[in-house]
């Protein structure tokens, strides 16, 4: 007498590419029971595209999991079972629930969070999630889906929730992730002054000229609520990273004239004091200015430090100073370069 388990599902047919996908609802105790995963480089199987699991965030899964939090995003799975076939009949999907059935291809950190979670709380089992499911994918095939999904889909800014729900967090955690995700975005942006400049942890040697650390030291405390972001009402993750684009893209655009802005010799601004005194300047004179102006656009930047054949500040003339001179030198040069606009003396009302 056969007694496996047989469930019978409304479906959404979609193909991806050449792909073609079933996408359904299911039960939690069901996905973990069908699924497993086949580790890239261990097991030897068409589909085999996992990384070994990381028991840190699963733990942390699991009791995210176990706050009452669920997943928006489908779990992407390979039907690999041929003992035991998928039936699409008349619009309905029909699964046995058969024991390593299906691959994970994407959510394997998630399904292993669930059933974890369901060892402390068996309710667990009887949530739904999402579920895409392929068919008998060759390792290329899931290759394509797994770096897809894990490369060309760029993660969402971790401060950006702030925006989003209309918060001012005032900690020092949300400070912290906002400079990190300016830097980012900066970072990797093309058309970003600042492209490829930051160093991130794990970058190769060589790439890069401002640590991430420098990056965030400069700005985190002017994210925070009372910093001179919101102050004025710079609040949001494009605003501030716009502000921060746009200043050093003037910036750029002077030092290109002379082809300086990529000489690393030369270049104060792409290290630390030399960027710490611009962020100073930015922080404590240029974004007033620009507010008073009612904009923060690049040619509104420049004109309001226009440097002159005499103002370019090299490398040479900070590098032999310690690193609070150094960063004070750079600050007080762009002040000097914005001071040029004031009216002369005689010219003020009094």
């Amino acid at each position: 007498m056969n007694t496996t388990p047989i469930r019978h599902y409304q479906y959404l047919e979609t193909n991806f590419g050449d792909t073609p996908t079933l996408t359904f609802m299911m039960k939690v105790q069901d996905i973990v029971e069908i699924t497993y995963v086949a580790v890239r480089g261990v097991d030897k199987e068409d589909g085999a595209v996992q990384r070994y699991l990381n028991k840190t965030r699963i733990k942390d899964i699991q009791k995210y999991i176990l706050d009452g939090n669920t997943f928006f995003n489908s779990f992407i799975l390979n039907w690999t079972n041929t003992d035991f076939q998928l039936i699409v009949a008349n619009n309905v999907l029909t699964l046995p629930i058969v024991n390593g059935s299906a691959q994970v291809i994407d959510g394997q950190h998630r399904l292993a969070g669930f059933e974890e979670a369901m060892r402390i709380d068996p309710k667990v089992g009887e949530r739904n999630v999402i579920v895409t499911m392929c068919r008998n994918l060759s390792t290329k095939k899931a290759a394509e889906i797994f770096l897809n999904i894990n490369t060309e889909q760029k993660p969402v800014p971790k401060s950006l929730m702030y925006d989003l729900f209309g918060e001012v967090i005032d900690d020092e955690t949300h400070s912290i992730n906002r400079a990190a995700d300016i830097a980012r975005l900066l970072n990797d942006d093309p058309d970003s002054p600042l492209y490829k400049q930051i160093k991130f942890p794990g970058t190769p040697r060589g790439i890069g000229s401002i640590e991430l650390s420098t990056f965030i030291g400069s700005l985190k405390e002017h994210f925070k609520p009372n910093g001179v972001f919101y102050t004025h009402k710079l609040s949001t993750l494009d605003y501030q990273k716009n502000v921060i684009n746009n200043f050093f893209q003037s910036i750029k655009n002077f030092y290109n004239e002379k082809g300086l802005w990529f000489a690393k010799t030369k270049n104060p601004f792409l290290k630390a004091a030399g960027f710490s005194g611009a962020i100073d300047f930015l922080t404590s004179a240029l974004i007033k200015r620009c507010a008073e102006k009612g904009s923060f656009t690049v040619d509104t930047i420049t004109t309001i430090i226009a440097f002159d054949n005499n103002d370019y500040l090299t490398l040479d003339e900070i590098k032999n100073l310690d690193g609070k001179t150094s960063r004070k030198k750079v600050k007080d040069a762009l002040e000097a370069s914005l001071l040029k606009l004031l009216p002369n003396q005689k010219e003020y009302e009094f």
